[in-house]
């Protein structure tokens, strides 16, 4: 993020990361069914399966010989990130119907939790940015829109929803993983096509839903009580508005992490964490076409997805089971 990406150099990358094979080679669970990467119009044919890896990247035809330079990253004062956070948090409020007060109890464990896995990982916290925490805890369920400030603990609240991860006892389905999983440029990522399955379900959401795709990741199997691990594909997306969405606040994914309709668009119009995406849309008409003609870009924009268990930490899965159950009361109340 911190410097411009040779785009030849990139596209090799994305390549290699979604050929098909690289998942076995790479010692994935062979058991695993790796879906097909098939294209039509653009899109992978199984675009509406969740899990379904995004198009493969191959460099651009023709290949540009000098490519303009990628524009530089905002990075913003204190005071002007807290007026964005702000800012959005406004719009949070009007677009996003489904949000579920944050107490400061809450915030301070997700944000305990999420400096915790950043720690953890090579992820370089090195300006003001949105970060996206979701708290897989069985209990929670729920996804934090964070300010994230480098070395302050202060961060800033914009908005919450209850999502759904990884469930248990289904075979295939696996738990979403914690960690720190960043939206880079080189996994092109796409849209949902809208189309049913076999039990009249759309898997990714109505036609035009954005699939954000962190590529292979390991994953408890959540059907054996070894819990061993294997690969999927971690992906961020909506559901079916009519049979999933109301169900949303529960596990119930294959692994991966489903959003509200609303907060999809909201992350998708502000493209909250598509900041690498941006930058590669100066030069590649993939990229441009991905991202919504429409965005009005926070300056904010970052690429991280935080997933934390509060349910590890007994003291603050006491803390959020309470705090959940309230904010689930004062949604129904809102919305009677």
């Amino acid at each position: 993020m911190s410097g411009a990406k040779c785009p030849t150099l990139l596209f090799v990358a994305g390549s290699l990361l979604l050929m098909p094979g690289l998942a076995l080679a790479a010692g994935a669970d062979p058991s695993v069914p790796v879906p097909s990467v098939r294209q039509e119009g653009g899109q992978p044919v199984q675009a509406d399966q969740e899990g379904a890896p995004s198009p493969t990247l191959t460099p651009a035809e023709p290949v540009l010989k000098e490519a303009p330079p990628l524009p530089e990253i905002p990075v913003l004062n204190e005071d002007d990130a807290r007026a964005e956070a702000t800012r959005l948090t406004s719009a949070f409020r009007h677009e996003v119907p489904v949000a579920l007060k944050v107490s400061a109890v809450q915030k301070a464990a997700w944000i305990m939790l999420a400096q915790e896995q950043l720690q953890q990982s090579s992820f370089p916290l090195d300006r003001p940015q949105v970060v996206l925490v979701v708290d897989r805890n069985p209990a929670v369920q729920r996804m934090c829109l964070m300010l994230a400030l480098p070395g302050r603990s202060d961060w800033q609240v914009i908005g919450s929803t209850k999502v759904s991860t990884g469930t248990t006892g289904r075979k295939f389905y696996y738990i979403t993983p914690t960690g720190v999983f960043n939206n880079t440029a080189d996994i092109l990522g796409y849209r949902a096509l809208g189309t049913k399955n076999e039990n009249g379900i759309m898997g990714n959401g109505t036609k035009g839903m954005r699939v954000w795709d962190f590529g292979w990741q390991w994953a408890e199997k959540g059907w054996l009580p070894s819990r061993e691990k294997g690969q999927i594909r971690l992906e961020m997306h909506a559901t079916d508005p009519v049979y999933l969405e109301s169900r949303l606040g529960h596990v119930a994914s294959e692994g991966c992490i489903r959003i509200p309709s609303s907060l999809n668009i909201f992350i998708d119009k502000h493209g909250l964490i598509d900041v690498e995406d941006e930058q590669m849309a100066v030069i590649d008409n993939r990229f441009r076409a991905l991202l919504r003609p429409d965005r009005v870009v926070s300056s904010l924009a970052g690429s991280a997805v935080i997933v934390v268990d509060s349910a590890s930490r007994p003291d603050l899965a006491h803390v959020n089971l309470s705090e959940n159950k309230a904010a689930t009361r004062h949604a129904v109340q809102t919305h009677s």
